[in-house]
């Protein structure tokens, strides 16, 4: 008899069972903070129905032993096409029956419920997603930008898929007019994205200067990029907005920051990595226009300012969203997540900020109120945990079970 059946059996001779799924006797990260106390989170269907101190009752029980129960973790920038392994139509069906769904399974199985892609080819994204969503295919609640939109010879167009230009044309919106642009946000707006992604790569003093050569680890020699013009940058802002989408921009630097944010952009993948965050008034403006600044260290901890510009905003106060960057090809899927939360503590966030960062903080980035915290009526997307997150961000990786969408996903008991 398993463990849930166990507790069904006792449950029938306690007498009926008001609700589907009961966690019994759980501390709790609410995605916001930890509740004093134990508590029973009780879900019916795919929502939380209660969170009490009183005992509730379920017709299948998990019995938390005073462990910790969460929201489960959104990461909200990854890429989950393999860049390398995908050039020509029959990869790319190799890859999706081969790969995709142990890739998938990897997520679920670090306890990330939520992925938001954000650069990867539109057409099979957005079929994975449908899948995901229609149950033939495991895996956690996709969101997804379709391609990322950068400026003619840009990056990732340029530097990434350089060698591979089958997939430079779907991974990447290479556009050369404010027209373009504009076509482009609204096409995919039409396809049901569910956010929009800007490249402005950021390595010049402004807009429509001269190229700059563009320094990265990955890239010893440094390769020359064009930026996405600034009118450029604005109506795609401007459009994605009119269709009712959150719009993000891929930067780098405080100058390319500042444009994104004067421009409209409601976040910041990456921020400032590659020089020191010495403009305070930039902050001030994060502040003052409610900007997400997701750090991606899994990724740009290479970079030696990336930790402290990060320990800067988030002491002032700007909305960190957790998300890796994590790519086929390094580390492992939902792994690697879990790596970006110990960076972001090493940097100098306490555990319950990047707990935050990881839910309540990342739902709002992806405009989903109903994830990313442990109240009634919310998605009853959930970990249990056997150690306590808000002492050691460590205690994430000792996981016990994963609920998704009120059914379990992961027993790891």
């Amino acid at each position: 008899m398993t463990q849930e059946s166990e507790a069904t059996a006792s449950t029938d001779a306690r007498g009926p069972a008001p609700y589907d799924r009961v966690i019994r006797r759980a501390h709790v990260f609410d995605g916001h903070q930890a509740l004093a106390g134990l508590y029973d989170i009780a879900i019916n269907g795919g929502e939380i129905a209660s969170v009490s101190a009183e005992p509730l009752r379920g017709r299948q029980e998990v019995d938390a032993a005073e462990g910790w129960v969460m929201p489960g973790l959104i990461d909200t920038h990854i890429h989950f096409y393999d860049v390398r392994a995908v050039s020509d139509p029959d990869s790319v069906r190799a890859f999706e029956k081969n790969e995709l769904p142990g890739k998938l399974g990897q997520f679920l199985d670090h306890g990330i419920t939520t992925i938001k892609s954000v650069g990867d080819p539109t057409d099979g994204i957005l079929h994975t997603r449908a899948e995901i969503t229609a149950g033939t295919l495991r895996g956690p609640r996709l969101l997804a930008t379709g391609c990322g939109i950068t400026g003619r010879d840009g990056h990732p167009a340029a530097t990434v898929f350089s060698g591979n230009p089958w997939a430079r044309e779907r991974f990447t919106g290479e556009v050369d007019s404010v027209q373009q642009i504009r076509d482009l946000v609204h096409h995919l707006a039409d396809r049901k994205v569910d956010a929009i992604k800007l490249l402005s790569e950021g390595a010049c003093a402004h807009s429509g200067g001269p190229k700059y050569l563009w320094q990265n680890p990955a890239f010893q020699d440094g390769v020359e990029l064009e930026r996405l013009p600034l009118d450029l940058l604005r109506a795609g802002i401007e459009t994605g907005h009119e269709r009712g989408l959150r719009v993000t921009v891929h930067t780098t630097q405080q100058a390319a920051a500042r444009e994104a944010i004067e421009a409209g952009a409601d976040g910041l993948e990456h921020g400032v990595t590659v020089e020191p965050l010495t403009d305070h008034s930039l902050i001030d403006l994060m502040l003052e226009n409610g900007t997400t600044y997701t750090p991606t260290l899994w990724i740009d901890d290479a970079h030696p300012d990336a930790r402290g510009n990060l320990k800067k905003v988030a002491e002032a106060g700007v909305h960190i969203a957790l998300g890796s960057d994590t790519f086929s090809g390094r580390g492992l899927f939902g792994a690697n997540t879990l790596e970006e939360a110990e960076l972001m503590v090493a940097a100098g966030m306490t555990p319950t900020e990047v707990l935050a960062a990881g839910t309540s903080v990342a739902a709002r980035q992806c405009v989903r109120p109903d994830l990313g915290t442990v109240a009634p009526g919310r998605r009853a997307d959930l970990l249990v945990l056997n150690a306590d997150p808000t002492a050691d961000i460590g205690n994430l990786r000792d996981l016990s079970v994963v609920i998704l969408n009120g059914e379990l996903a992961v027993d790891k008991r």
